[in-house]
């Protein structure tokens, strides 16, 4: 992880975490900007149909965060190798951010995202709206890393995925009611 419990580098774990989000909020805007182009796409799509599709595919990724559906998700769940970050601290962490905030290098375990990434494709919104939601990707990221950070607790991660199924079933059904109550 890029906070190990051994740190000992020369560098501040602050400075490192800044670096980080930065990554984060790049990659997560990057793949927003690349939506964005492809929803034109979308565009000649009637609106009811693009409506009906996000509904689907919400209740698609709800059924599957609590167990009902066993759909996988579209992601590469490799590894970000860890001489990233042991050869070129700066850049390697940089990277590292951007590759996270991307979404589609590392693990994403729950449906939410590539939901909310498909709704954005098919509501061929502003470019504003995809902008704002990459940098809230990313920096929902660096949330994560920042209170790990801040936490200082051994015992954090095996609380946090203790949780996790919890968490995802939960953000499962609020991304379904929130997008039904918007889109109907």
């Amino acid at each position: 992880m890029l906070f190990s419990p051994g740190w000992r580098a020369p560098v501040r774990r602050d400075a490192v975490l800044a670096v980080f989000t930065l990554g984060l909020l790049l990659g997560g805007t990057l793949s927003a900007l690349v939506l964005w182009l492809l929803s034109g796409l979308a565009a000649p799509l009637p609106p009811s149909a693009r409506t009906l599709a996000i509904l689907l595919a919400a209740a698609a990724g709800a059924a599957r965060d609590l167990g009902a559906l066993p759909l996988p998700l579209p992601q590469n769940a490799r590894q970000i190798p860890q001489e990233v970050l042991r050869t070129r601290l700066w850049c390697g962490t940089l990277q590292f951010g951007f590759e996270l905030g991307t979404g589609v290098r590392t693990y994403v375990p729950s449906s939410a995202p590539y939901v909310l990434a498909l709704a954005l494709l098919l509501a061929h919104g502003p470019l504003a709206v995809f902008l704002l939601t990459g940098a809230a990707f990313g920096a929902g990221r660096a949330l994560s890393a920042a209170l790990t950070l801040l936490a200082r607790d051994p015992h954090r991660d095996a609380a946090v995925a203790a949780r996790i199924p919890h968490i995802q079933s939960t953000t499962a059904l609020a991304t379904l009611a929130a997008l039904t109550l918007l889109l109907l």
